[in-house]
């Protein structure tokens, strides 16, 4: 199946900042463009903005005169909805409400040729209702853009119940052809980036609502430690809290209540308060010309232990013991127990592990980290019997190795660890119900909510076993089924061991011949 032609017209209905990007995305794929609006002058306003938008690129040197006059001259206002009869395609980004979508998309049914894709542009309702009353469900399918579409590349290509493969396959391929990055869903609640991005949310404020630690250290571990680009409370801040805590109770209803993706109660507050994030003025943080910014918890300056003992395979956090070394600490290692880093005054560093520091007689945890060499800042917990030389000596140790340390409650998984390992949880889930393969989920993660690595590649890079240990301890601690991994993750983790164990006796046999 081929990309929808250049010479066919392409349709956006609804002339807001949505429609006016993906109709300038059609555009300058070389398609003629018609904007249509229920408000003739809403559309005429919406071609006149991306005749403006053209003209700005050609003043930043993006976009070539010539090029720029030739698409001006292809985009125009339609008054009617007759006058979208030749379409191709026809791209609806009109309210989220299915009611009024329904209506027209019945209404372009009677208007369209029998060849014409129709696509919604919607993020959180769903495609197979949506299309529902259609007499050619066939043809209707979700195009999910990310705002703003001319830059974002990422569009999800959602497949209602009955979506024909031959039609999602052909607004697919034209995706490529406009110069995105598609990835093929099916209609799952959330689709992919607003399913599988609800623990970055949820086990932040989580962490903030079991007293772990405030916003702003919680938005810098993840930033520092975590690589994120954004923390969760500055994000939602920026989205607007009304608007991301909607997402997520749509998410949450739409799988039956389940545990898994259950609303914030801070969140609601927030939003029943009025405290919406910028848009507001407070949110989270405050915003304005005398708002202060947030500073996150870093720990005072202490000494770092002359020498410290590696116990075991440290796992993802193998790359510090080359790293203590380098800093002039003396390294001892050993083989078996563990793992952990003993002290010199006989605690214990431990990665998180989803137990909590109270559990044992003098421990202190340590969060995950995207790269320890790289990473500026790191969490560490402990309990109230955690002896005071304990917690200095592994602040001191990491404060010698260049990093700010923040230290938060005893909160079982911490705070990058168990929000990487409940994203792996949700996106090995997603793939065995068939909403989308490893690598689209991946690829959606990175460029739609630009993750610094795709769920299945922090999998890769923590081991088979690592998420679905660390979330088996925490549903021990903290029962409800929120936490309790799911069979598509034990299964991951249970064939990667049978691979392994296969590739094992293939090496001891070609050994022994």
């Amino acid at each position: 199946m081929t990309a929808i032609e250049r010479s066919r017209t392409v349709a956006v209905v609804g002339a807001g900042t949505m429609g006016q990007g993906i109709a300038q995305v059609a555009l300058l794929a070389g398609h003629r463009v018609l904007i249509h609006d229920v408000d003739e002058e809403r559309a005429r306003a919406g071609r006149d903005a991306v005749r403006d938008r053209l003209v700005r690129l050609i003043d930043k040197g993006r976009l070539d005169r010539e090029e720029a006059d030739d698409a001006i001259g292809r985009i125009d206002a339609a008054g009617d909805l007759s006058e979208l009869a030749g379409a191709a395609l026809v791209v609806e980004a009109v309210v989220e409400d299915p009611d009024v979508k329904r209506r027209l998309f019945a209404a372009l049914e009677e208007v369209v040729a029998p060849d014409a894709l129709l696509a919604t542009n919607t993020s959180s309702l769903s495609v197979t209702e949506i299309a529902a009353g259609l007499a050619h469900p066939g043809r209707f399918l979700g195009l999910h853009f990310f705002n703003p579409a001319p830059l974002l590349p990422l569009v999800e290509v959602v497949s209602g119940f009955a979506t024909d493969p031959e039609a999602a396959e052909r607004a697919y391929e034209t995706m490529i052809g406009w110069g995105k990055a598609p990835v093929r869903c099916a209609d799952t609640p959330g689709f992919i980036v607003n399913r599988i991005a609800r623990p970055f949310y949820a086990e932040a404020f989580a962490v903030y609502e079991e007293q772990g630690a405030d916003p702003a250290t919680i938005d810098a571990v993840l930033r520092e430690s975590g690589g994120f680009k954004m923390g969760p409370f500055e994000l939602t801040d920026l989205i607007g809290q009304d608007v991301n805590e909607a997402v997520t109770r749509s998410v949450w209803e739409s799988f039956f209540c389940s545990p898994k993706f259950l609303p914030s109660l801070a969140q609601r507050r927030l939003v029943q308060s009025g405290r919406l994030g910028r848009k507001s003025g407070q949110g989270w943080y405050p915003y304005g010309p005398d708002a202060k910014a947030p500073v996150p918890h870093t720990a005072g300056p202490e000494d770092a232990p002359a020498a410290v003992t590696v116990v075991g395979d440290l796992g993802p956090a193998a790359g510090l013991v080359e790293l203590i070394g380098e800093a002039g600490i003396e390294v001892t290692e050993v083989a078996s127990g563990g793992p952990y880093i003993q002290l010199p005054g006989e605690g214990q560093l431990v990665l998180a592990d989803g137990k909590t520091a109270i559990e044992f007689s003098d421990v202190v945890y340590f969060d995950l980290a995207l790269d320890y060499r790289g990473a500026t800042r790191i969490a560490l917990s402990a309990c109230e019997d955690t002896s005071e030389q304990t917690l200095a000596e592994a602040v001191g140790l990491f404060q010698r190795l260049g990093k700010k340390v923040s230290v938060i409650g005893d909160v079982p998984g911490m705070i990058v660890a168990r929000t990487v390992a409940m994203l792996i949880d949700l996106t090995a889930d997603a793939v065995a119900r068939g909403a989308a393969t490893a690598e689209d989920i991946d690829t959606a993660m990175r460029l739609g909510v630009n993750y610094p690595l795709g769920p299945g590649e922090w999998h890769d890079r923590l081991g088979r076993d690592w998420a679905y240990d660390l979330l088996h301890h925490l549903d021990e601690r903290v029962p409800g089924g929120r936490y309790a991994p799911s069979l598509a993750l034990y299964r991951l983790g249970y064939q990667a061991g049978e691979e392994a164990d296969a590739e094992v006796g293939a090496d001891a046999e070609g050994a022994a011949e």
